[in-house]
């Protein structure tokens, strides 16, 4: 599995539609995953976009939004629940001259969240792309893994050996999976996630490489609700010996019932030519875009808003799942 800075060939998404997903109306978050979109493509000069409509009328209101980066955008009409591809679609994996896709058993987040077409949604993917694949027999969303595409992988012991993904499974057994349908060599296992993840302690949440051998996690303030599971994050990651670089975490972040969010600056995404950085409204959002310039000087940093995305239930990389560009032959 490539790292996310790898050249890209496409990214996957779709459209939000389900209202009782979305608690606070659907037009927010349709306006900021429309907005990442066009970062992504950047005028042509970044990646394409292929997104998940479930009919003509969503093309139309996706294109609305869109203005002139639908140009750049391929529209798959399909039955799907809602817009997680980095969990409802396929991992794609490359060798030289190849890019192939590992397809993993989806259950809904543990049962939680159980929707119609999601299943079935990875597949149809690879249908579109006529890519090859494998199917693998145990429960994985690319949300709950992280590589660094030189051997070394991050996960949680929340989401991969607790619950009922996997009850089978012990740590020996999903380690060996991971590395013969990954490619990875090295796996560092974190413990727990933020407080209210609808993943139950999903990666993507919480630490993300930049770099081989090189991590990005948040800070936490005196009063941030997750300081204790941050801090022990840091000290995991520097005893597996990784690099560790930080960023302020966004703090107690509320939706309009008052309920604390999973609200994370990790859930970025690497496109070929920018990064989009989710942004909440708090004092420190500016702080954490201009730390990210450093981490990718060749790319540009695009601040979106993710408050009402994550809502949903998750955030931009959560909606993303990226398919490599051919790496070259020898």
């Amino acid at each position: 599995m490539p790292a996310e800075w790898a050249s890209h060939a496409a990214v996957w998404t779709a459209w939000p539609h389900d209202a009782e997903q979305w608690a606070e109306g659907l037009e927010a978050p349709r306006r900021s995953l429309m907005q990442m979109c066009a970062a992504i493509v950047d005028g042509g000069r970044g990646e394409r976009v292929e997104l998940f409509v479930r009919n003509a009328d969503d093309e139309i209101a996706a294109r609305a939004l869109l203005a002139a980066a639908a140009n750049h955008v391929t529209f798959h009409y399909a039955t799907y629940g809602d817009v997680w591809l980095r969990d409802t679609g396929p991992i794609f994996v490359t060798r030289a001259g190849e890019v192939a896709a590992a397809r993993f058993k989806f259950d809904g987040w543990g049962g939680k969240y159980v929707m119609a077409g999601d299943a079935e949604l990875a597949a149809s993917v690879l249908a579109r792309t006529r890519i090859e694949g494998a199917a693998y027999d145990f429960v994985l969303e690319g949300g709950a893994i992280e590589v660094d595409g030189a051997g070394r992988l991050l996960t949680t012991k929340q989401c991969l050996l607790r619950g009922n993904r996997n009850p089978a499974l012990d740590q020996h057994a999903l380690e060996a999976r991971l590395r013969w349908s990954l490619g990875v060599e090295h796996i560092t296992w974190l413990d727990q996630g933020l407080a209210n993840d609808h993943t139950d302690g999903h990666i993507d949440t919480l630490a993300r490489f930049i770099a081989p051998g090189v991590v990005a996690c948040m800070e936490p303030n005196a009063d941030d609700p997750n300081r204790e599971a941050m801090h022990q994050i840091m000290r995991d990651l520097r005893a597996a010996k990784l690099e560790v670089v930080t960023v302020p975490s966004p703090g107690a972040v509320h939706d309009a019932a008052g309920n604390l969010m999973p609200a994370s600056y990790m859930n970025f995404y690497i496109a070929n030519t920018a990064v989009v950085v989710p942004t909440y409204g708090v004092r420190v959002d500016d702080r954490v875009v201009q730390a990210f310039a450093p981490w990718f000087p060749n790319r540009k940093i695009v601040a979106v808003p993710c408050k009402d995305v994550v809502v949903g239930g998750g955030g931009f990389h959560c909606c993303t799942q990226q398919q490599p560009a051919l790496p070259s032959a020898p």
